[in-house]
């Protein structure tokens, strides 16, 4: 095809008809390098809206950077700023003798109409206002074919230049936003919008007062004009609404403005603005996906009700945004004089939900993605690296130099205890052992990605070699961002010197990282565990057992470990963290492999009494008192309190604000509960547990994606997961239906997630019949009625305790059912009754035999007696009680009412479910395909269960 030519309109030369009309490639370059030279001081480019290059009047023309001098009344003395719009000068106007700021338009001869319209609004409006806070305006004109407005001269500075000169105490930030937002209310009510206030248009006169300048990007609220209409972004990506970053013009408002006023309010508390990328794109794709940090995790010293107030004014939906730059200030005002503020804050969960509604597309997409990971067995997960804390340090896993290899365990005792000393500190922020343990030696450490991966500035190393009583320690921190050593430091001293040493570590990482210490902080770091080495080596040793313990779940590992805190005990009776670490591992016993005796309880509580009447401010202890109010009585309320009171001893204490998560989902308090579990994946990015149970919450939500995405990333950092794996089949079953698909993604597991068999655990994760009755391949052969399968299946499986074996035998009564198979149902019931009838008489309280029970009493045609011992379990923990349990025993109930003879009662209860969080056991989907409902799918009230609603999210 041939190419027609034009002639340039700037400088005569031939330009092609599918170039920029009128104008020659060379000239539309040297114009663009203009307006990316203006791009490089307010990133973003005024790109003239649809009206082109306007051709200049070379005769009238004033080039974008003036020469100094005379500009009519005017002598340019200096350029004090610039801006997306225009050029400022402090000048002299000599027909009055006085100082001024003379605003000129900056793109000169090139500028388009409606830049020039633009700035003549500019002008007019800021003219018309005459308030102390507004810097007021003197004249408005044109000259040598450029607008300008001269300004009252401020001596004070701009706001941004102030701050980097001396900090901003939070007070003063929130007296400071308060005045200028008054000053914005005052401009609303005038008609009149801002657009972009940031901090280089604040202006502080010499007593500090702030004054607003530069109303370049306002409009009048009530007039349309080709302006408004225009698809340009106005604003500064940094402090701009999102609004305004999708050129969405007509949709800015009042709340603009009450934006940028919560992002200067941000820079100012934080040091940093809630968005910044490498470049402008960067910036507003952040400000466009991601929700903005808490402030309180960048400054510690911002109290709760100052971060709320500054993110309800950075709410991504404008009508969540405080109604007007006055409720702002004055909410401000409310916290000034320690009176209770009118903001609330707003839950994880409402924050995902908007995500998605303003991200659609990339939702699908991301969802796409996840499909694709489950079903090649490659998790991809994407993280966005914040901005880590100054004062944050990762504690990285100590080198073995000793010979015996044995004494690994002791490496590990003196880097735990060093981090654990350091956890205490409130003003610094410490990540917990499990994430930092994935470090290990055996190959060159990359300090920059692990510091990243960790969100901390900071990382110790070290190294520890032990020969009979002697040992040396060797540590040292590092600024991993400029991979500069701050401070090292070896110690040869004798074995009983280890706790001096530890503590002088964690004092030394302390000062260099400025950390403030409290008079209780500094005495916990002085404190010595115990003045029997012999007992601290064999603490040490059950600590690494547990720690075995926890990865595995290997019963033997816990019996040694308990087996070594006795004998160190026995050693040292006063060892107050070694009964506190017992009684911690006879929970996680009770939890995890067997539930203890209402005896062995009472002797767990012993060695929690004993640990606090030695330490009464042991965190240790307080957690481990948490713990058996949680695990082993289920009072929650109790359990809450204990876990709070660990926090106020050992703020990093990542243990205790996932047991404060977990207790609020048993709550039914969810949107809490997934802000606590954010808050402790801040302290504990590479601890599987948590995002593994951030997805099993969303799946109670019934978020089903949102459920996939969490259980990937747990199974990202630890891909042998079994719960993780399990949640993440249950999210896909629950939310689509498709056996198929899960199977595919079970067949991806690893081997050993595969022949790990989750029935008898206390966090049993079954996707099927209540409380993992039957395990996942089962359950998967069941959903497709594939029943021979599901019983060679079940013969394969082997219990490791009682608890899985009677729950196991449960499994074949419940499959005999499911398959019609009347007589070998009954058979197998025959054999389970007994046994758990006994389990009844030794612990009546014991639901899960309730559970199993009914089950056999339906196989052995007991209809009566089988609903009403479910009936009982479910009424023993009811939904009210627990959240998150009490659903499992109400499905429960429901199957045994399908198949006794109750369908009315197992609809209505089905429908029950289906209208609270309860997507871990129930969902529309699965009701579609499971065979449990079999006997009452045909009837008309099952069907329109069916086509009807199911509540997504919490309760409302």
């Amino acid at each position: 095809m041939k190419t027609a030519t034009s002639v340039c309109g700037r400088c005569g030369a031939k330009a092609s008809d599918d170039a920029t009309p009128g104008v020659c490639p060379a000239c539309l370059l040297e114009t663009g390098l203009a307006l990316l030279a203006d791009e490089s001081v307010t990133g973003i480019v005024d790109s003239g809206g649809d009206h082109g290059v306007r051709a200049p009047d070379r005769k009238k023309a004033t080039p974008l950077t003036r020469m100094l001098g005379d500009f009519g009344d005017y002598e340019l003395l200096e350029e004090i700023g610039r801006g997306g719009q225009g050029v400022v000068y402090r000048a002299h106007q000599k027909s009055l003798n006085r100082t001024v700021a003379l605003k000129v338009i900056g793109l000169g001869y090139w500028a388009t109409e409606a830049h020039l319209k633009r700035f003549r609004r500019e002008a007019e409006a800021a003219a018309s206002l005459e308030h102390s806070g507004i810097v007021p305006i003197y004249e408005v004109g044109e000259r040598e074919g450029s607008c300008y407005f001269s300004m009252k001269f401020v001596e004070g500075g701009q706001l941004d230049e102030v701050i980097k000169r001396a900090q901003m105490s939070i007070r003063q930030a929130a007296e400071l936003i308060a005045k200028v937002a008054r000053t914005v209310h005052y401009a609303h009510e005038h008609g009149i919008l801002h657009r972009d206030i940031k901090p280089g248009n604040i202006l502080l006169d010499a007593k500090g007062e702030p004054l607003l300048t530069d109303f370049g990007l306002a409009r009048l609220v009530e007039t349309e004009s080709t302006v408004t209409r225009t698809m340009d972004v106005l604003g500064t990506p940094s402090y701009m609404a999102p609004e305004q970053a999708v050129g969405n013009n007509a949709a800015v408002s009042s709340a603009t403005d009450v934006y940028g006023l919560g992002a200067v309010f941000y820079q100012l508390l934080t040091g940093h603005p809630p968005f910044a990328g490498g470049t402008t794109y960067e910036t507003i794709k952040l400000l466009l996906d991601t929700e903005p940090r808490q402030p309180r995790l960048l400054n510690p010293k911002i109290d709760r009700d100052l971060s709320t107030i500054c993110l309800k004014c950075l709410e991504k939906d404008p009508k969540r945004r405080y109604p007007s730059a006055l409720a702002l200030a004055e909410d401000l005002e409310h916290w000034l004089k320690h009176e209770p503020i009118l903001a609330r804050r707003t839950g994880l969960f409402t924050r995902g939900r908007k995500w998605v509604r303003r991200n659609p597309s990339t939702a699908v997409l991301i969802t796409l993605l996840v499909a694709l990971a489950a079903g090649s067995g490659v998790v991809v997960w994407n993280r966005v690296f914040a901005v880590p804390m100054p004062k944050s340090v990762a504690v990285l896993p100590f080198s073995n130099l000793s010979k015996e290899e044995q004494n690994a365990y002791f490496a590990d005792g003196v880097q735990d205890q060093i981090l654990t000393d350091l956890s205490h500190i409130a003003d610094l922020k410490v990540i917990s052992r499990t994430s930092v343990m994935q470090y290990r030696n055996g190959v060159a450490r990359n300090l920059r990605k692990i510091a990243e991966e960790l969100g901390v500035a900071h990382v110790v190393e070290g190294s520890v070699q032990r020969s009979a009583n002697k040992i040396r320690v060797s540590a040292q921190l590092i600024d991993a961002r400029a991979d500069v050593h701050l401070w090292a430091q070896t110690y040869d001293r004798d074995l009983a010197d280890v706790f001096a040493i530890q503590s002088e570590i964690a004092k030394a990482i302390a000062d260099q990282l400025q950390a403030k210490l409290s008079p209780s902080e500094s005495h916990v770091l002085a404190s010595v565990r115990t003045h029997d080495t012999e007992a601290y080596d064999l603490f040490l040793r059950g600590e690494y057992e547990v720690h075995q313990a926890e990865s595995s779940w290997a019963a033997e590992a816990y019996n040694r470990a308990d087996a070594f805190y006795r004998q160190a005990l026995a050693r040292d009776p006063n060892f107050a963290e070694a009964a506190a670490a017992l009684a911690h591992s006879r929970l996680l016993w009770h939890w995890e492999i067997s539930p203890l005796a209402p005896a062995e309880l009472e002797e767990v509580k012993s060695f929690i009494d004993r640990a606090l009447a030695l330490a009464p401010n042991l965190p240790e202890a307080h957690l481990a008192l948490g713990l058996l109010f949680y695990f082993g009585h289920r009072q929650y309320e109790m359990a809450l309190t204990e876990f709070n009171r660990t926090l106020e001893l050992q703020p990093n204490s990542a243990l205790a604000r996932l047991a404060c998560a977990l207790v609020y989902r048993r709550r039914g308090e969810w949107e809490r509960s997934l802000a606590d579990f954010q808050r402790a994946q801040e302290l504990a990015p590479r601890d599987a547990r948590i995002p593994r149970n951030i997805g099993n919450t969303y799946q109670a939500l019934r978020l089903w994606k949102d459920a996939e995405r969490a259980e990937l990333r747990a199974l990202a950092i630890d891909p042998h997961d079994a719960p993780a794996a399990a949640y993440l089949l249950g999210s896909r079953l629950n939310g689509t239906g498709d056996v198929d698909s899960a199977r595919r993604v079970f067949n991806d597991f690893p081997e050993a997630i595969k022949s790990l068999n989750l029935v008898g655990h206390g966090n049993a994760a079954s996707v099927g019949l209540v409380d993992a009755i039957i395990s996942i391949p089962v359950y998967l052969d069941v959903m497709q009625r594939r029943f021979t399968d599901a019983f060679q299946a079940l013969d394969k499986e082997m219990a490791n305790n009682n608890r899985a074996h009677l729950q196991q035998l449960v499994g074949r009564v419940a499959l005999r059912v499911l398959a019609g198979q009347t007589e070998a149902a009954k058979s197998a019931g025959e054999e389970a009754q007994p046994l758990l009838e006994a389990k009844l008489r030794e612990r009546p309280d014991d639901i899960l035999a309730m559970t199993g029970l009914s089950w056999v009493y339906l196989a052995l045609g007991r209809n009566a007696d089988a609903l009403r011992l479910s009936r009982q379990a479910a009424d023993s923990l009811s939904i009210e009680k627990d959240a998150m349990a009490g659903p499992f025993f109400q499905i429960g109930v429901a199957q045994i009412e399908a198949r006794g003879g109750a369908p009315e009662e197992a609809i209505e209860r089905l429908g029950r479910l289906l209208s609270m969080p309860a997507g871990q056991v129930v969902s529309i989907a699965r009701l579609k395909i499971d065979p449990v409902w079999d006997p009452i799918r045909n009837r008309p009230d099952f069907q329109q269960l069916l086509s009807g609603p199911e509540q997504i999210g919490p309760n409302k």
